[in-house]
């Protein structure tokens, strides 16, 4: 993954959910979606109580994740 990685589905909002990373807009966090990942023995699982959940919502969760572990610079799309 380079430094100049977009996560296009990642998106922050000052007034939503603290400002944490969401999954595009929604109140779902990507905290959240690695949490649930973690805890839901398959994908088909979590996508049972989380229809909205795309499998492009999850790859990009894990890679951000990875990302701010590596101290790498991504750009996510800030809406005011």
């Amino acid at each position: 993954m380079s430094a100049s990685t977009v996560f296009d589905r990642i998106t922050i909002e000052v007034g939503k959910m603290n400002g944490q990373p969401c999954i595009r807009g929604l109140r779902l966090t990507v905290r959240r979606v690695l949490e649930a990942l973690s805890t839901y023995d398959s994908r088909e699982e979590l996508r049972a109580d989380y229809p909205e959940l795309e499998d492009e919502d999850i790859r990009q969760a894990l890679a951000y994740a990875a990302a701010m572990l590596a101290d790498e610079t991504v750009e996510i799309p800030t809406v005011s």
